[in-house]
């Protein structure tokens, strides 16, 4: 009834890394292409690079260093999940280069994975940003397949605050 008071909020969210962009329905795990954990998209790295894919406050890292979560400003919470399975290697190809309370600005380099060795254990290394909290999203597009750069606008998505 009075949703006329509410106000929409737009936020802008950025490829994590060099790759091919895919949507998250397209992941070899049933947790992510289900949406278990929520809605976003998918990347299969071409390169080692994990960027921030907005802009935020870093909220945890798994003592696996295989994700973490961020929250944005107007309260958006992100996962970012670096392979799939990646968290029985026990953190052996990451590097972290943030930790639990930095505040990150888009494009802040999050980590490393070692791709090479992620082949090596035959683990896929498609990385997925989940934004785990879907009641605050009021309209967000979906993506197609196609090649992006590290730090390239994905999809504007409309927060109801």
């Amino acid at each position: 009834m009075f949703n006329f008071f509410k106000k929409n909020k737009k936020t802008e969210m950025f490829a994590v890394m060099n790759g091919t962009l895919m949507p998250i329905t397209q992941v070899n795990d049933s947790v992510f292409s289900q949406k278990m954990l929520g809605d976003g998209f998918a990347i299969e790295p071409t390169s080692s690079e994990v960027f921030a894919p907005v802009a935020g406050k870093i909220v945890s890292v798994f003592p696996t260093k295989h994700a973490m979560t961020m929250v944005t400003e107007s309260g958006l919470e992100i996962l970012v999940h670096m392979g799939i399975d990646t968290v029985e290697l026990k953190g052996e190809p990451f590097e972290v280069f943030v930790k639990e309370g930095d505040k990150i600005a888009k494009g802040t380099k999050l980590a490393t994975m070692d791709l090479a060795k992620l082949a090596e254990t035959q683990t896929p290394a498609t990385t997925m940003v989940v934004i785990t909290n879907m009641d605050l999203v009021k309209e967000m597009p979906a993506v197609t397949e196609k090649a992006v750069s590290a730090s390239e606008a994905i999809l504007e998505i409309t927060i109801e605050k």
